[in-house]
């Protein structure tokens, strides 16, 4: 799997680094690995990532992650676009450091990929699992995926 990580959002300060640390932790764990090909990931603010909602899924309200699944005839491994407006804001909310938080929402379009869905609760008590596990894994690298912000 490649990475192409397109940072639309100017207050996220080179976030190329911590994306690749975080891609190959995950990548790392044969449970969630992606096919072959690129994913790429693209970091946005409110509007945009509303227009994307409205464009695609007729809602729109801003979210804090959408993911287009894979495309293997495109040699894709899908597309995560998240709203960095939205970990900010949650992460403030939720007294959680904003790095955690922006590592979720790359987190849970990672598992939307792998076929993981939250609609039902059911499916959802799996995609929370899910994202623990993957956050714990993050926690054991030398250093959490350092997202920083202007």
């Amino acid at each position: 799997m490649e990475l192409a990580v397109s940072n639309r959002y100017p207050a996220l300060r080179d976030p190329e680094g911590a994306t690749q640390d975080l891609a190959d932790c995950i990548q790392s764990l044969p449970q969630f690995a992606l096919p072959s090909g690129e994913l790429s990931i693209v970091f946005v603010d409110d509007p945009a990532i509303a227009t994307i909602h409205a464009q695609f899924m007729d809602d729109p309200s801003p979210t804090d992650v959408i993911t287009f699944p894979p495309q293997p005839q495109m040699q894709s491994a899908g597309e995560i676009i998240v709203s960095v407006d939205h970990a900010r804001t949650r992460a403030v909310e939720l007294d959680l450091p904003f790095p955690r938080e922006l590592a979720l929402y790359l987190i849970h379009g990672w598992l939307h990929l792998c076929g993981f869905d939250d609609r039902l609760d059911a499916d959802r008590k799996k995609m929370r699992t899910a994202e623990a596990t993957l956050l714990e894994a993050l926690d054991q690298l030398p250093q959490f995926p350092d997202f920083q912000l202007q």
